[in-house]
């Protein structure tokens, strides 16, 4: 277990957090830390990066300020101010986390009961331990991972981050001071996101280089050595209807487990219209975007209102009450796109062109 840096942890330790309490961004939840600020920061940076946070995080604390305005608020008003960070279950966990804290008589102070809360694992549980009561929890998460395999030069190969993270969990816990737990495992966060990047680390600058075996390499780049992720394709149709200033959108239930009670702008399936009727409508936009192990390719197409009674999870929408529901992030981002270029003058000349294209020249 890299006996090296066991050896040398005390001066490894103080390295770290010296260069953090020179270093560490001012971000809100560390300037005016608590534990409410805590726990929404570390649901909201779940597979978030800190500068798509901040916005929201403002906004959230604005709202709701505590576990009670949390609590007491209905999951519209709790998935409007998500919208658009995405992974949504971590909305809904969040806020049945604060309906729990809510019947308790004082918050619990281990990673095992916090464990036992919804939406809470074990980086998660020893974030908020460590830095709110200085529970003795160390955190791993892939920028942990990634300082640990270079400052030992691990050159294991591992399935995935998850199986790296295990792999390296004991390693964190014996570098783990006594004293500011907390401190330390915001330390070792900063330094993966600011210093030790995942691509071009910035080693010249890094308070522990000294320590890192990996860069006596010369190659730190090369850890850790994770199994390269398989990318799946997907095609997806989507349709754009309209009818008497309202616009057609898909609402997944309320059980759905990944986009419950949130609005799409509905599939070819969805609406009940063929595939190949589809793609014949005119083609409003084409999107790439990626989720977890897929490459999404989304093209929308104009069509005229499905016939007969809607499908029970479809609505329509008034276009002046979109702003007021709850899309998901893509889709909040592609209906202002569509509406505010079919709107612009430049659509509106082009309109026109191709109306007196079809009716000839004029005599």
């Amino acid at each position: 277990m890299a006996p090296t840096l066991i050896a040398e942890r005390r001066a490894f330790q103080r390295a770290l957090l010296g260069w953090y309490r020179r270093q560490a961004r001012p971000l809100p939840w560390r300037t005016s830390p608590s534990l409410y600020r805590t726990v929404v920061s570390e649901f909201m940076l779940q597979q978030t990066q800190v500068k798509t946070v901040l916005p929201y995080f403002a906004r959230w604390l604005q709202a709701l300020p505590d576990f009670a305005s949390l609590a007491a608020a209905s999951e519209a008003q709790v998935l409007k101010l998500w919208e658009g960070l995405g992974y949504y279950s971590r909305a809904r966990n969040l806020h049945r986390l604060s309906q729990a804290m809510a019947l308790k008589s004082a918050p619990p102070r281990t990673p095992a009961e916090w464990r036992e809360l919804p939406g809470v694992g074990p980086y998660t549980a020893a974030a908020i331990t460590s830095i709110s009561f200085d529970a003795p929890a160390a955190c791993v998460d892939g920028n942990v991972v990634r300082i640990l395999a270079r400052l030992t030069a691990d050159a294991t190969a591992h399935r995935d981050s998850a199986s790296a993270s295990k792999s390296f969990q004991a390693l964190a816990e014996a570098l783990l001071p006594a004293a500011l737990p907390g401190d330390h495992n915001q330390a070792m966060m900063e330094l993966g996101a600011t210093v030790c990047l995942r691509q071009n680390p910035r080693c010249l600058i890094c308070p522990v280089q000294s320590f890192c075996a990996g860069f006596r390499t010369g190659r730190p780049g090369d850890f850790p050595r994770l199994a390269p992720k398989v990318i799946e394709q997907r095609q997806v149709l989507r349709v754009w209807s309209e009818r008497a200033g309202a616009l057609l959108l898909h609402r997944s239930p309320g059980n759905a487990r990944r986009l419950a009670n949130l609005h799409e702008l509905p599939t070819a399936e969805q609406a009940g219209i063929p595939a190949a009727t589809v793609v014949r409508g005119t083609k409003l936009a084409q999107k790439r975007r990626s989720i977890t192990r897929y490459q999404i390719t989304e093209a929308i197409h104009a069509m005229p209102a499905p016939r007969g009674r809607p499908r029970l999870e479809l609505v329509w929408v008034p276009l002046d009450e979109l702003e007021s529901i709850s899309l998901s992030g893509p889709h909040r981002h592609w209906v202002r796109e569509i509406l505010a270029g079919r709107d612009s003058p430049t659509a509106a000349d082009q309109r026109v062109n191709r109306s007196k294209r079809r009716s000839g020249p004029s005599s």
